[in-house]
């Protein structure tokens, strides 16, 4: 076949650059209608909301931020009173100024403020309910990967299992179980828990499933058992990212913490829904403030030591 056969069937440059713009015109038009649709189900989506709500949320719009106004501090150092449980001179014997009498005293006159006690009970419901959490969902995860599960069955099986524990959110768990044990940590640690499960269990399967297998044939050919290639050939290899996993899940548990006091939880989140319901400015600023350092710094520290577990070299972009 020479040049003069092909050429006939090759298209022009014109008629290349026709085609394109064709192409490129009906994608702009199918953007466009998408566009519309998304428009129009989001303006029925808020009208019938508007109309649901028994306040009409656009007449009420207005008044948005009347609620945060209630929330300013009349005097700004009462926020750093309240945050260290200092005596506030505005105090007359309601529960707006009583900083003094929440102190946790440990010592003689060695005393602990109230939110950083409260703090410390949410960081260690984190804490602990993402320990009790690793321990089940790493054997888990091995027998859902699809390259360790010793049977499909059980693999589906594991799988649905931490499909489950993960499809409820953790204030929903502790609303339950509040409900049954009493208000406390107990209830917000076996929630956080429980859908910490799901959710590292899931992340940890697939790292596993994308796992180097040449040391996990070398292990078989020399008869090693299952347990022996988990702890042998697979482990030593995912482990670094699983732990960067459990770093990550731990920041988000902080937060879910802070949250699951709305129920009744214990911790810090308990006080700060009393706080706002209550219009205690300075109180809520100054749960406010903790709550943002903290996250702050467990964000940080989780950081460094990702660093320290997976090395630098990962975090540094390739060329």
């Amino acid at each position: 076949m020479t040049v003069a056969d092909i050429q006939p069937h090759m298209q022009s440059s014109s008629e290349i650059v026709t085609a394109w713009d064709r192409m490129v015109a009906r994608r702009r038009l199918y953007t466009l209608i998408g566009l519309a649709i998304l428009l129009f189900a989001f303006v029925s989506s808020v009208r019938f909301a508007d109309e649901s709500n028994a306040g009409h949320f656009f007449e009420r719009l207005p008044h948005l931020f009347d609620f945060l106004s209630w929330l300013i501090p009349k005097d700004w150092n009462d926020v750093w009173r309240a945050l260290f449980d200092i005596a506030s001179v505005n105090d007359a014997g309601g529960e707006e100024y009583n900083f003094a009498r929440g102190r946790v005293y440990v010592w003689r006159d060695f005393y602990v403020p109230e939110y950083f006690e409260l703090m410390i009970v949410t960081i260690n419901i984190a804490i602990l309910s993402t320990i009790i959490a690793f321990v089940f969902a790493l054997p888990l995860s091995f027998l859902a990967a699809r390259n360790f599960a010793p049977s499909g069955a059980l693999r589906i099986g594991v799988k649905r299992l931490m499909e489950f524990l993960r499809a409820f959110p953790e204030i929903v768990i502790a609303g339950l179980f509040s409900a049954i044990l009493s208000i406390g940590p107990v209830a917000a640690i076996i929630a956080v828990t429980l859908h910490t499960i799901g959710a590292l269990g899931k992340l940890f399967y697939e790292v596993i499933e994308n796992a180097d297998m040449k040391s996990d044939d070398g292990m078989k050919a020399v008869g090693a058992n299952w347990f022996e290639r988990v702890r042998f050939a697979a482990l030593p290899q995912v482990l670094p990212n699983l732990m960067s996993y459990v770093l990550l899940r731990l920041e988000v548990n902080v937060r879910a913490s802070t949250i699951i006091g709305a129920v009744g939880g214990g911790g810090i989140g308990e006080e700060l829904k009393l706080s706002i319901s209550r219009g205690f400015g300075a109180k809520t600023v100054a749960l406010v403030l903790l709550l943002f350092i903290t996250i702050v710094a467990v964000d940080q520290l989780s950081a460094w030591i990702r660093r320290k577990l997976v090395g630098d070299h990962a975090f540094l972009l390739q060329h």
